[in-house]
This record gives C-alpha cells, structure tokens and sequence, in this order.
C-alpha cells in the first residue's frame, strides 16, 4: 500500500510548512496551498484525489466554509475526509464545521499528535468503507459474471443454433422443422429480452431514477384487466410447455390506488416467473388472483411447487440472490424478487410470502387505496 496523500490548505506559510513537515515525517505525501481556489486548482490538476484534505477556515480569496462546499458539490471528491484546523475556537463555529459534515474539527494552537492521531484515525475509517464498497463491487462483478456466462450465454446458444441450421439446412428443412427452429429462436430472444429488461429495471430502482419516473407516470388505476392481459401474453405459452395451468382472476369492481401499470405489471410478471418456474411437477397450477381489501388492493400469485425454507425467506428479495443456485441450477439472475420489492416500495405497498417446502408460495401485494379526488 502507498502513502497516502493529504492536501494541506493554509494560508500561514509557517503553520503550513510545519504542518508538512510533521505529516512528511510520518510518511505522509503532502500537497500544500494558500487558499482554498488554489486548493481546488490543485484538486483538479490531479488524476486521483487525495486521501484526505485539512483546511484552516480564515483564509483569502476563499474560505475554508467555501472551499469545502466546493469540494463536496464534486462528485469524485464527495468522499474525502475533511479536517478543519482553525483557531477559531468558539462552540459555534466547530457545531457549522460539523453540521455543514465535516469529519473532525482541530483547533489552533494543537499538539503535533492530536493532528496525526485525527489524520490517522480518519484515514483507517476511510480505508474500511473503501474496503466494504470494493466488496460489494466485487460481489456485484461477480454475480454480473456468473449471469453473463449461464443466463445470457444460453438463450443466445439456442438462437444462434437454431439460426444457423435454418440458414444451413433450409432446403431439407420441412415446414413443421422450421416451425420448431423459429419457436426455438423466439424462445431464446424472448428469454434474453426479460433478462435485459429486468437488468435496466433493476438499476433504475437501486439508483432512484424509478422514483421520478413513478412520480410523473402513476395514475389512479381500478382496472387491471392489463397487467393480467400482459401476464396472458407472455407465460401462458411457457407455462403449457411445463404443464401448469395458469389461472388468472380479478374481481369485478376494486377500490382505485395509485400505480404505475408499467412497473407494477413488471412485478407481477416476475411473480408469474418465478411461479412457473418453481413448479417442478405437471399437472399443478399457478394463480394470480386481484381482489378488493378495506384499505385498497391485494395481488396474489400462488403456485404449487418448491417452496422456500424458512431461513431463506429473508434473503430472497436480494438482489441476485437464488436459493442454492449451484445446486438447482435455476434459469434467471435473481433479480425478479428485488425488483418486485423495488416496485412495491414505488407504490407505498407491502408484500409478504407465505410458502411451505413442498407445497408451494404465495406472494400477496399490497397497495393503499388512493386518497379521493
């Protein structure tokens, strides 16, 4: 590991220069400057941000107030910590320090070790969050990895296969072989065109660009003929080749909700998914049944098949997380359920499982009445 690098920013050569020195002297790379324009100069100069920036506050040009406003409002410079070493001593001026959200606050005149012991203790917090988020970002990698090489490699493979023996063999192909190879193609792209949606759906949710487009796109809704029609549309095929039977229900009035219907028919399809999916056997069926509560409206989709162990229920709205992946070696990324809790969360609702292995699941949705016109 490399030193780490501390911008220094005072205006008082002489407290500057010892500052360096006794940051040097514990292997420290220090930069120095005057005044805060010449601290963001330097900020900008550089490819890589410094570890961790101290300031003083009165100074020329721009203050240290401003200079850290400046470096907050950056987005590649949010994370720095930031100390303000000042003589200001006053209560008032160390609660702004804290409030505006400055990591610590040194007061002038300082003993060399309170310095290094807030510019050591703040530099190993921030090697701790960097080591968690570069965790998660690996675990994130990988997850991306293992759906790249299974879940898009395969229904590629079979439109590819099936491409290339209608090109290579149409001549010998009859009408019921060629039927089959498109069915099959059109199996394959329909497979990987639910793996992107649910992957742009899923990054829209987590990064709070969902949010704006609920707000803008919800409507008051006491119809939902739709979303079972879209429900229809895409799995009744899939769920014939399984042998389930899909059975779709709505009452016949309900009380109206706010709600997207594109993303709630986005997680009511993942649902539906998940319920075909997980019915190993023939012959069971998959429900999803609309009906009008007290306060609003409850969407069931229930199936007959694996189940999920009690100690696996509160994780399975994860994002990638399947249950025993290597061993049931499922279809999918593992996003539907995240992405039904992301939708949820959208419309105010509520969603809960009651599932028994070997038996079956049922996820029930719940969204608030709307609030009269």
């Amino acid at each position: 590991m490399g030193k780490a690098t501390i911008l220094v920013v005072e205006d008082d050569q002489h407290l500057m220069e010892g500052i360096r020195d006794i940051l040097e002297i514990n292997e420290y790379e220090v930069l120095t400057a005057t005044h805060g324009q010449a601290g963001l100069e330097i900020l900008h100069s550089r490819p890589e941000p410094p570890d961790l920036i101290v300031s003083d506050i009165m100074m020329p040009h721009m203050n240290g107030y401003e200079f850290f406003e400046a470096v907050r409002a950056n987005d590649a410079w949010i994370a720095i910590p930031f100390i303000f070493l000042t003589a200001k001593g006053e209560r008032d001026d160390i609660h702004r320090g804290k409030r505006m959200g400055a990591e610590d606050y040194v007061v002038k005149p300082f003993d060399a070790d309170d310095l290094l012991v807030a510019v050591s203790a703040k530099l190993d917090r921030k090697r701790q969050l960097d080591a968690v988020a570069q965790g998660s970002i690996d675990e994130i990698k990988r997850n991306i990895l293992t759906i790249l090489n299974h879940e898009m490699r395969t229904p590629l493979t079979y439109v590819v296969a099936y491409a290339d023996m209608l090109s290579r063999d149409v001549p010998d192909l009859s009408v019921d072989d060629m039927r089959s190879f498109l069915r099959g193609i059109n199996a394959g792209a329909n497979r990987l065109r639910r793996l992107v949606e649910n992957f742009i759906l899923l990054v829209e949710l987590q990064t709070g660009e969902a949010s704006a487009t609920y707000a803008w796109r919800r409507q008051r809704m006491t119809d939902f003929s739709g979303v079972l029609q879209n429900v229809q549309q895409k799995f009744a095929d899939i769920a014939d080749e399984k042998g389930v039977t899909l059975v779709l229900e709505t009452a016949d009035t309900l009380p109206p909700v706010l709600a997207d219907p594109e993303y709630l028919s986005a997680a009511v399809e993942c649902l539906v998914d998940n319920a075909i999916k997980f019915t190993e056997q023939p012959g069971c069926t998959a429900r999803v049944r609309i009906l009008g509560t007290d306060d609003g409206v409850a969407i069931e989709v229930s199936d007959q098949g694996r189940g999920i162990p009690p100690q696996e229920l509160e994780h399975i709205f994860e994002a990638f997380y399947q249950i025993k992946r290597e061993k049931y070696e499922d279809q999918g990324a593992g996003s539907g359920l995240a992405i039904v809790s992301g939708v949820v969360r959208l419309h105010q609702g509520t969603i809960n499982v009651n599932s028994a292995v070997g038996k079956g699941s049922t996820f029930t949705i719940r969204l608030p009445r709307a609030p009269e016109a």
